[in-house]
């Protein structure tokens, strides 16, 4: 046989070779690993970050800008409406109060010896109102340099106590300058900020667990009390106020991730989400799958929950491959995933 015909029926019989073998392989069952649909909680919620603060509590700063002289309270110490906090420089300040007085108290002489005048006849009337205008504008310098000097106290605006301080003796205080923290320690809230998306599901009265880094792997509990009603338009968020119990382990100032609690299923179907493909998953029925169309709940990164078309128990595949029909043999592969809870 010429050399040229070995080698056409070489390559003729590698060609059959490799469609019998692509036949063979597009015959044989697949191989798919399976997961068993478990029971489990699911929890649909609406996340969101905040801290924790008092419900009553105001910053207290100066009237004017000045330089803090001293210091009179520490943190922790409980202060009453009007209590000095602070004492401003007002040596400059008590100067003019004194000039000031001084010249009160000589319009106010002036004022007495035109009356008398007046009544002897010996003075004018006119000379008499232009006394006491005098008098009134030096009353009036006066009461405004006493209550310029009142205003370099800085002062508690409520009963509280001391939360936090934040001001030496010597430093400038400008009047934006927070210098004490005044409130009460309890009860506590979370202020958090709920994406405009998601706040028309947020209702007063609804649940939230609360995860914060000072307390790895707690849930604490909360409540949702009060949502702003003008959201703010620069982040496209919503204030919801949570209410705290008065036993949180939490503190002033700590930031938390909030779970705003929609719907929580204690019993939910659950299955790995490798196991869904637009909208149905295969069964496994006597080495036969079944296309099954379900229907789904909360989508977690570890669970799917599934409200209809599934059972605890049935067992479904993962990653389903493309070519898997309905009704088609597989081999089952050992191993599969076993699903967590479902959270959203």
């Amino acid at each position: 046989m010429p050399p040229a015909m070995r080698r056409r029926l070489l390559i003729l019989s590698l060609l059959v070779s490799a469609v019998g073998a692509a036949a063979f392989w597009w015959t044989l069952p697949p191989t798919v690993a399976i997961a068993v649909a478990t029971r489990g909680p699911a929890l649909e919620a609406i996340y969101a970050t905040g801290n924790v603060e008092p419900v009553q509590w105001a910053r207290v700063g100066p009237a004017i800008r000045g330089r803090v002289m001293r210091v009179l309270v520490e943190e922790g110490d409980r202060v009453t409406t009007g209590q000095p906090l602070a004492q401003l420089d007002d040596r400059e300040a008590a100067a003019r109060v004194a000039e000031a007085e001084a010249r009160a108290a000589f319009a106010q002489e002036d004022l007495q010896r035109i009356r008398t005048l007046v009544a002897r006849d010996i003075a004018a009337r006119a000379q008499l109102d232009r006394a006491e205008s005098e008098a009134r504008a030096a009353r009036a310098l006066l009461d405004a340099s006493l209550r310029r000097l009142d205003d370099l106290v800085v002062r508690a605006h409520a009963d509280g106590t001391v939360l936090r301080r934040d001001v030496e003796p010597g430093q400038i205080a400008d009047v934006p300058d927070a210098l004490f923290w005044v409130g009460e320690p309890r009860p506590l809230r979370i202020n958090a900020e709920v994406d405009e998306e998601d706040i028309a599901r947020v209702s007063v009265g609804q649940r939230v667990l609360l995860r914060a880094d000072a307390f790895p792997g707690r849930v604490l509990p909360a409540t949702v009390t009060q949502i702003t009603p003008k959201g703010d338009t620069t982040r496209k968020s919503y204030r919801v106020r949570m209410a705290l119990p008065d036993d949180t382990p939490l503190h002033i100032g700590m930031s938390v991730e909030a779970n705003i609690v929609l719907r929580e299923e204690t019993a939910a179907t659950l299955i790995p989400p490798a196991a869904l493909r637009d909208g149905h998953v295969f069964v496994i029925e006597k080495e036969l799958v079944r296309r099954r169309p379900v229907t789904i709940g909360v989508q977690g990164a570890r669970a799917v929950e599934i409200r209809d078309g599934l059972s605890p128990g049935d067992s479904v595949v993962l990653d389903p491959p493309a070519r898997l029909a309905d009704g088609q043999h597989v081999r089952l592969r050992a191993g599969g995933a076993v699903a967590g809870p479902a959270q959203r």
